[in-house]
């Protein structure tokens, strides 16, 4: 691409297409999540194969990153933005016209296609196209973004589910999407590193096997008892731990090779080392927080699915509001304290979210909680994204966006996984208890029936936005005592659940208070570049 042209472009304009069409995939991580009882109903599928909408794009989204920013720096960041735009925007469309559960997925799997090769390139163009004295407040508007959109998916969700229908909350990526496929070609710079790079294919084939692997048996392992994949011989560990050891021999083969997938190298700088990790452990929190508080809202609490969306809004819209502003500070006086405030602060607000939920809490004891969460959050984003990206050349750019990202991803997957499991661990401790003491109030001959009617209730799992009140109790009873039995066993759930999420949240809490010190580790940025530098760098990537 000629040099004037990337000089006469207004960093800006590209910031905002970028960003729009980052907004989509984002906002498709969460959105799906309150939709869930109209989607089953609507396509008429059981529990099993709707989750697998949930997972099936989580997972080649995350697989994916990594192989689609090498992709970025071969063929041209805005060539596979476009590209993963096209995709995306297609395969929204074929979503709100599944018929069916399994239509519904294939196309699911097409849109983390589209999102994966769509995600590291914008980090790589904003890499190329600012310089790095000016790359934090850009990144803060990116990283605003993407909290913003991660956060509202249940407030939209909710609203569209309630007044629309469930389909919509597909349908409106369409003409988001054209839009910005429109915008893509007329406001994006065709940025290309300064020579060709190789192929990795047997690093991409390891790469995506293990991660495949990894992230396929941690999202599974709690529906399959952490055993045998139904009637097949292999079990979730071995799952795991083949993707392990396929990731162990990526990471081998990748030390030899001149035009690595990854190239290692990038994990020299300390600051790329540490935001990575950071990355990870945010990423685990954020989701770890989402999946309890959402059930809690909508089967304890018996929130809508609007309801529960906008009790989350102010940690969403804090955020939004907050990024732009740490990014900025972020370039003046460096990440590193800005991002160790972010991370702590978004642990006590986080902390302090979960000591209010109570049996009778409404959305006003959420409020303070969630500002200060969501305030958190902003100072972390931003931050993170400068310390990461501020040392690496746009040459590689594209590489180390989708690390990056793929270590977000695999963040929230394993957040997910490790929480849903220690969630229902210790729900069916706390429903036995419950059940044994809340007995007490019954007939001595319904007692015992009572306490058994709650021992498989957190092997069944849960539906996100059911209101699940208990467990299934026995049937042909005197009318009195089953009205007796039924206000008891929401009192029992009530009470179980909430004692399981407190018990279970702190662990995220306790990781995100540990990870904010290894802030400590990033070393003080270097000294700002100069304009004729910077030049030097957009140039370079513009071949």
């Amino acid at each position: 691409m000629p040099e004037s042209r990337a000089n006469s472009t207004n960093p800006w304009l590209v910031l905002a297409v970028l960003t729009t069409g980052f907004f989509m995939i984002m906002l498709d991580t969460t959105i799906v999540n309150v939709a869930i009882p109209a989607m089953s109903a609507g396509l008429n599928t059981t529990l099993d194969q709707i989750l697998w909408v949930l997972n099936s794009y989580i997972l080649v989204y995350a697989v994916l990153l990594i192989t689609a920013g090498r992709l970025g720096d071969l063929y041209g960041q805005r060539t596979l933005f476009a590209i993963g735009l096209a995709i995306f925007t297609v395969a929204s469309a074929l979503c709100g016209f599944a018929q069916d559960a399994n239509q519904l997925i294939v196309a699911r799997i097409l849109q983390g296609v589209g999102g994966a090769l769509l995600t590291p390139q914008t980090l790589a163009i904003l890499t190329s196209l600012f310089p790095p004295d000016r790359r934090g407040a850009a990144f803060g508007i990116w990283a605003g973004v993407a909290g913003l959109a991660t956060l509202a998916g249940p407030t939209l969700g909710g609203a569209i589910v309630t007044y629309i229908d469930w389909r919509w909350i597909f349908f409106v990526n369409v003409p988001i999407g054209v839009a910005a496929l429109v915008a893509t070609f007329a406001i994006i710079p065709d940025l290309r590193p300064g020579r060709r790079h190789g192929w990795d294919i047997l690093g991409v084939i390891l790469a995506t096997g293990g991660l495949f692997g990894m992230i396929f048996g941690l999202i599974e392992g709690e529906r399959f008892n952490w055993g045998e994949i139904g009637s097949y011989v292999i079990t979730i560990p071995e799952v795991i731990a083949a993707g392990a050891v396929l990731l162990v021999l990526f990471v081998i083969w990748e030390r030899y090779q001149p035009e690595p997938l990854v190239p290692l190298s990038l994990f020299e700088e300390r600051n790329f080392a540490v935001a990575n990790w950071m990355a990870a452990a945010i990423a685990f929190g954020m989701m770890s927080l989402f999946l309890p508080i959402v059930i809690y809202l909508q089967s304890v609490r018996d929130f809508t699915a609007l309801t529960a969306g906008l009790t989350l809004a102010p940690m969403s819209l804090t955020s939004m509001v907050v990024a732009p502003f740490a990014g900025r500070l972020a370039d003046r006086i460096g990440g590193k304290y800005i991002l160790m405030t972010g991370v702590l602060v978004f642990a006590v607000g986080f902390g302090t979210l979960t000591f209010v939920a109570g049996p009778d809490s409404t959305w006003i004891n959420f409020l303070v909680p969630a500002i200060v969460a969501g305030a958190g959050m902003g100072m972390t984003f931003a931050p993170m994204t400068t310390v990461a990206m501020r040392n690496i050349s746009p040459r590689m750019a594209g590489a180390a966006s989708g690390v990056l990202n793929t270590t977000r991803q695999v963040g929230a997957a394993v957040g997910s996984a490790i929480v849903g499991a220690l969630l229902q661990n210790r729900l069916a401790i706390t429903l036995h208890d419950q059940a044994v003491s809340h007995a007490a109030a019954l007939p001595a001959a319904y007692r015992d029936q009572f306490v058994k009617a709650f021992s498989s209730v957190a092997a069944n799992g849960f539906q996100i936005g059911t209101g699940q009140n208990g467990a299934k109790l026995p049937a042909g009873l005197p009318a009195g005592v089953q009205q007796q039995l039924t206000a008891l066993a929401h009192d029992v759930f009530v009470s179980a659940y909430i004692d399981a999420m407190k018990q279970t949240l702190v662990l995220p809490i306790a990781v995100l208070a540990l990870t904010a010190f290894t802030a400590l580790l990033i070393r003080r940025r270097p000294r700002v570049q100069s304009e004729a530098t910077a030049r030097e760098e957009v140039r370079a990537a513009a071949g």
